[in-house]
């Protein structure tokens, strides 16, 4: 992206990475709807309950920028935070994070640059998500930009206790007292199983689904003998009566 840059102080600057990071969220995003389309015509199933996309703000580029101890300026904003084109991906069960997951680590014109698991090492809060940061090729009238979005991956339970928990930090500006930080723990930990309670009733539900299905495949497939070994009885029978 550096080079798709000029002049990284004018606005002119700022407006064409705004500009990169709102094409690479479309070009993403579709890639995200086309593989949920696939899902649900191949198994009938849709990962995705949905998705949401934002672009961070410039008040939240220039904290992020000063809390990582860099000068506030466009160059630093591209090279050093990573998450100013996010993608956020709510799934119903822990299962589906890892499966869309190598599904997007599959697609060939994406890149992944680094992924941090977050659900197998929950951050000290309490915070699980899977994120994924990939490079994205923008195709210009004259020239190729990859451009960094970052992908998150999270069930509808722990999108819940995120959302709540950085409303909450967001009140106190990171200074929440520690009983606010203990009970928030608790509830990450609530969260944590509830989420295993619905992966392993949905696992059930599946295995019975199966069952049914061997059954109902059974008997029809005893349907069937029945009706060609009457069919055969039948013949022999016409047979013997027509001697």
């Amino acid at each position: 992206m550096h080079d798709a840059i000029k002049n990284y102080e004018d606005v002119d600057s700022w407006k064409t990475v705004i500009f990169l990071y709102n094409a690479a969220l479309k070009e993403v995003g579709t890639k995200l709807e086309i593989l949920n389309d696939e899902f649900q015509h191949v198994h009938q199933y849709n990962p995705i309950e949905h998705i949401k996309t934002r672009i961070k703000t410039p008040e939240s580029i220039v904290k992020k920028l000063k809390r990582y101890g860099y000068e506030t300026s466009i160059e630093n904003m591209v090279k050093y935070i990573n998450d100013i084109a996010g993608v956020r991906l709510i799934c119903s069960f822990t299962s589906d994070i890892y499966r869309l997951g190598e599904m997007i680590g599959n697609q060939s014109d994406l890149k992944v640059l680094s992924i941090k698991d977050y659900i197998k090492n929950p951050k000290e809060s309490g915070y699980k998500s899977y994120h994924m940061l990939v490079s994205v090729p923008i195709f210009l009238s004259d020239s190729v930009v990859d451009t960094k979005v970052e992908i998150q991956i999270r069930t509808i339970a722990m999108d819940f206790w995120a959302s709540l928990e950085h409303k909450i930090y967001y009140k106190f500006e990171g200074n929440a007292p520690d009983y606010i930080s203990r009970e928030l723990r608790e509830c990450a930990q609530m969260v944590a199983e509830l989420d295993d309670k619905m992966l392993s009733l949905n696992d059930a539900i599946q295995a019975c689904l199966v069952d049914e299905s061997i059954t109902d495949e059974k008997e029809r497939l005893d349907d069937i003998t029945a009706n060609v070994i009457g069919g055969r009885r039948s013949d022999k029978s016409n047979e013997i009566i027509g001697k």
